[in-house]
């Protein structure tokens, strides 16, 4: 890895993160700047990366940022996130129960909900942290069954969503957590027909991925590779295609505010410890 070269790290969750980066490292050269990726097969391996010297900086889930950011803070290191979409701002999950089913929190009692994967923010950690604040913990108010569905993705498919809505509509749960998004596209396809389900409860609203760079990384690299990014436009026709396979209109300045709820759900439920070593026992990827 020489110095004139930005090197990020990228998890292959689908085919389309391939065609995704390639377009952006053909645009990013025809703008000057020397860029390439490496994709992982999951966001552990990749965050432990951005620590041996492999990679400038990161496309980061929610919770790899809270790993990376552990780990730094326990090496007297600093981690930064100068970048996000607009789509990654401001989101919320939901629990969905049938028309039939619990009109209010308490009514979950004894029942079974449908969470997605281990590792999945939205559809697990933070969903069990609402519900915790809210007085009820997964084995001791109510069942739990979870979706695990590419462990080390960290939910970055819909797999587990998917499959938690189906169990909903077939019976074999009470309700299901899933990110708004997903539930609108669920009522979309079919999966969850219109006036079949409806929302018990709603998440605060929560921050998702973010370019996170490395410990010393080359300032003037990210400088440059931050305005590029920040510089898109989605009026300009070279640029739309590549917004629209990454599922923005506009890069936005990162912000770190929007993940206390995941912080709390991950000691919550000892999925890391204080120093990001893993400490789920049942978690793998």
């Amino acid at each position: 890895m020489t110095q004139q070269t930005l090197v990020m790290g990228a998890v292959a969750y689908a085919p389309k993160v391939v065609t995704i980066w390639e377009g952006f490292k053909a645009w990013f050269r025809e703008h000057g700047l020397e860029f390439d990726f490496i994709l992982y097969s999951n966001y552990e391996r990749q965050v432990e990366a951005q620590f041996d010297g492999t990679l400038h900086l990161a496309w980061n889930s929610p919770l790899a940022w809270v790993r990376a950011e552990r780990i730094a803070r326990a090496r007297g290191l600093t981690v930064s996130a100068p970048v996000m979409r607009d789509t990654d701002q401001d989101l919320s999950s939901v629990l969905v129960v049938r028309q039939n089913g619990a009109t209010n929190l308490s009514g979950l009692s004894g029942r079974m909900v449908g969470f997605g994967a281990i590792d999945s923010p939205q559809a697990t950690l933070i969903p069990l942290d609402h519900l915790r604040k809210a007085g009820l913990v997964a084995g001791r108010h109510f069942a739990a069954r979870r979706f695990d569905v590419l462990g080390g993705k960290h939910g970055d498919h819909i797999g587990g969503e998917r499959d938690a809505a189906q169990a909903l509509m077939a019976g074999e749960i009470d309700a299901a957590w899933m990110i708004d998004g997903n539930y609108l596209a669920f009522a979309n396809e079919g999966l969850l027909p219109s006036g079949t389900t409806r929302i018990l409860t709603r998440t605060a609203l929560f921050d998702h991925c973010n370019f996170t760079v490395s410990p010393g990384a080359p300032a003037d690299l990210i400088a440059r590779f931050t305005d590029l990014l920040l510089g898109m436009s989605w009026d300009d026709p070279a640029v739309r295609p590549l917004l629209e396979l990454e599922g923005l209109r506009a890069w936005r300045p990162g912000r770190t505010s929007g993940y206390a709820a995941l912080a709390r759900a991950v000691d919550d439920e000892g999925f890391y410890d204080a120093e990001g070593n893993i400490i789920a026992a049942d978690y793998r990827y």
